[in-house]
């Protein structure tokens, strides 16, 4: 177990970052809770949010001509909770590995190095496939504020109910007179945040198409793993030299082939390897000497690129949906604006000028079609090559 207690730890010590900020957001919200100079109060996050929950309903609804599914809830979930809930939403899974990935996330969110090895013995193939998803997930917690699921907005509570203290004590005193801008921009993120998963609470079918496509995309992933567990030693050597991987000692075979699982796989190999505009590829190519060693790999590939084109449709139409209601709505919305000033150091300028492939094409079918837009991608999802091109989609949809 020595190796995979050492694999449980490096998996920990890729998230090490966010984990030092959580602990740093911990220690700076104790210390000034106890600091009797620090005089400025902000209302509750319960309060606010329910507060100004209804109003960004009526907002949105209005806006996108939809309506927030009835039974809508608001969740204050804590940071461990949060982490095991983000592992049920983006590590989607078949209902055999269910339980694994919740095991997984549960034991990273508890930072139990015991638990995660002792995961990694019982099944390998599925660790390599979703401890991916911890990596990619659970670092931008500190910057995630909320997330739909399962009928609910769930605001994170450790960010949201820390970040207005701490955004006003490192400004220093006097607090309590120099706090209202600093409340304004708590209220925006809060209304921001609201917007955009009441945004993703309106995308029933696109939620669809894309869980069943990552689980499709999973599926196959395990696949892989299981193929590249399998590799006689001999061609796992020469193809790990072939890609010029890390060394590793010859004692952890373990690392071995999980550097040759995590370099070949589809999210990595796929989309940043052979770069972004596969997303719009009928078919791939695979180097010669790669095939050689993994013969099954561009079958695995080939199978799994519509599926994995599909999921990149939704998620991206999902998020520019979003994000497109979320600047439209608040354009004008004093306390969003004092959110990108005091949270995020920028102003309404460079916000829309930021680069998002999925918000872009959302404005341009809302530019043609009005609020009319959103119901019309819903009912007509687009391809990966319509996202980049939005007129293909507007020659075809109308």
């Amino acid at each position: 177990m020595a190796e995979l207690d050492e694999f449980a730890e490096a998996l920990l010590g890729q998230l090490s970052v966010e984990l030092d900020e959580e602990r740093e957001i911990s220690s700076l919200s104790r210390r000034i809770s106890e600091d009797a100079a620090f005089d400025a109060r902000f209302e509750p996050l319960a309060g606010l949010s329910e507060r100004l929950l209804p109003d960004m309903r009526a907002r949105l609804e209005e806006f996108t001509g939809l309506e927030v599914p009835g039974g809508t809830g608001l969740e204050l979930t804590d940071l461990a909770n949060f982490k095991i809930l983000k592992g049920r939403k983006v590590a989607t899974a078949g209902a055999e590995a269910r339980r694994f990935v919740d095991d997984l996330f549960r034991a990273v969110a508890g930072e139990d190095v015991g638990a995660i090895a002792s995961l990694i013995d019982s099944d390998l193939r599925r660790y390599l496939v979703y401890s991916t998803y911890a990596i990619q997930y659970v670092s931008k917690l500190t910057t995630t504020y909320g997330d739909y699921f399962g009928s609910a907005v769930h605001l994170n509570e450790f960010v949201l109910s820390s970040y207005p203290q701490i955004i006003l004590y490192k400004q220093g005193p006097p607090y309590a007179e120099r706090s209202g801008r600093v409340a304004a921009g708590y209220a925006g993120a809060i209304k921001m945040t609201l917007l955009e998963e009441l945004a993703h609470s309106q995308q029933g079918p696109l939620h669809a198409a894309n869980e069943a496509a990552s689980v499709r995309v999973n599926t196959l992933n395990e696949e892989l793993a299981g193929i590249i567990l399998g590799l006689g030693e001999s061609a796992a050597s020469t193809l790990y030299d072939y890609l010029q991987l890390q060394t590793v000692p010859d004692d952890f075979p373990v690392a071995k082939r999980a550097n040759l699982f995590f370099m070949l796989n589809p999210d990595n190999f796929i989309v940043n390897v052979l770069g972004p505009d596969v997303m719009t590829y009928t078919r791939i190519e695979v180097d010669p000497k790669i095939s050689e060693a993994v013969p099954e790999l561009l079958g695995v590939y080939q199978r799994g690129l519509p599926h994995i084109q599909a999921h990149h449709a939704a998620f991206t139409a999902m998020e520019g949906m979003a994000e497109f209601a979320v600047e439209s709505v608040l354009a004008g919305d004093d306390d969003f604006q004092a959110y990108l000033t005091t949270f995020m150091g920028t102003d309404m300028s460079a916000y829309r000028v930021r680069k998002s492939m999925g918000r872009d094409f959302t404005r341009a079918v809302y530019e043609r079609h009005g609020r009319g837009a959103f119901a019309r991608v819903l009912g007509s999802p687009p391809t990966t090559r319509e996202l980049k091109d939005p007129r293909l989609y507007l020659d075809r949809a109308g």
